[in-house]
């Protein structure tokens, strides 16, 4: 299948995935799964019993990727390929997910001083029945971080909507030590495994 006007559909409310797309020359809408922040929540991102990190992304991205495209038709949108992405920190194999309080936050980031820990961006594009998926796995080391440390970032940063409650390209860089894998995944959008899923179903990057 191929698209004519080589758009897409970015089913996100995150402004750093949008300047991921661009920088990537990639033409896109908008598409907002809650036209309003007060309607319900689309998917349930609760992690199941005994869920592993891996089955749990995909499973989440599918689930996003298929909504989108049952948004599309339900609005009778122009029928465009909808791209979905989700992020996560794990540590020692558990799900970190984002913080639910500044407490909470203070925790997460508490148990990432002086350790290793993995983060995980599935990103999905849904096109009709067809859902194509990649994943992104980069481990990020974080320097010793004080007490007075964690307090300070989290009065000077809004954490509560990001996994791991820090942002790489923000102040949380001076806590990080050594990277491997994809700095763009753990922004939100791995460039590499994006462009490769665009144009596995026609989409032209570089245009």
């Amino acid at each position: 299948m191929t698209f004519s006007d080589n758009q897409i559909y970015l089913a996100s409310r995150s402004p750093r995935r949008r300047e991921l797309l661009r920088q990537i020359g990639v033409k896109f809408n908008l598409l907002l799964m809650r036209e309003t922040l007060g309607r319900p929540i689309d998917i349930d991102e609760e992690p199941l019993i005994d869920e592993a990190p891996t089955d749990y992304i995909y499973r989440i991205v599918r689930s996003k990727a298929n909504e989108g495209w049952r948004r599309i038709t339900q609005r009778k949108l122009p029928l465009l390929p909808v791209l979905v992405a989700d992020t996560m920190v794990t540590l020692d194999g558990c799900i970190l997910g984002k913080p639910r309080s500044i407490e909470h936050a203070e925790e997460i980031l508490t148990s990432l001083s002086g350790r290793s820990h993995q983060v995980l961006t599935a990103i999905a594009i849904g096109v009709r029945d067809d859902v194509h998926v990649r994943l992104s796995a980069s481990t990020v080391r974080f320097r010793e971080i004080s007490e007075r440390e964690v307090r300070k970032y989290l009065a000077n940063n809004n954490v509560l909507d990001k996994a791991g409650a820090y942002a790489i390209q923000g102040l949380a860089a001076a806590f990080i030590v050594e990277i491997s894998g994809s700095y763009s995944g753990i922004m939100g959008l791995p460039l590499y495994e994006t462009a490769q899923l665009l144009e596995e179903i026609g989409i032209e990057i570089f245009p």
